[in-house]
């Protein structure tokens, strides 16, 4: 199993267990360490007040998509912080991609920026999140991954 098959196995055990995410209807597109690719599509009750797309769905999408980067080590890493800026509105029926990537991972803690696009690939929103990696694993490693992983980590 390659670094990138374990990111992929452990995406789908974080969606498997995410009721929001699946609420959403969130689809996970590519997942590979340090790195997420989530969409989803805004429905009617995804509306403010406004008929535009509520802001906390766009940071929903980030926020997932975020977790996704930053537990593909099979670490469980929780968010420390993250900030959102909107650039546009999203609208109904638009298909939205986040796409997470990994721009500073050391020991326990990490950065990562997250964009948020529609299906015009025009720029919606601007996510950074900050992860600390807690106890726990999401999958079972297997054996000839985990000593890779192990001095991966020392090295960084």
């Amino acid at each position: 199993m390659t670094a990138d098959d374990l990111a992929k196995a452990c995406s789908a055990a974080m969606h498997a267990n995410d009721h929001a995410a699946q609420a959403l209807g969130m689809d996970i597109i590519e997942t590979r360490s340090g790195y997420a690719h989530l969409e989803m599509t805004v429905r009617k009750d995804m509306l403010n007040g406004h008929a535009i797309c509520h802001g906390g769905m766009l940071f929903t999408l980030a926020d997932t998509a975020f977790a996704h980067a930053c537990n593909s080590y099979n670490k469980v890493t929780v968010a420390s912080g993250c900030s959102i800026d909107f650039a546009a509105p999203g609208r109904e029926g638009d298909r939205l991609k986040a796409i997470a990537q990994e721009r500073h991972r050391k020991g326990r803690t990490g950065m990562y920026d997250i964009t948020v696009y529609n299906q015009k690939n025009e720029t919606l929103a601007f996510f950074r999140g900050k992860s600390h990696q807690i106890n726990g694993v999401l999958v079972d490693e297997p054996e000839e991954l985990a000593p890779q992983s192990a001095q991966q980590e020392n090295n960084s």
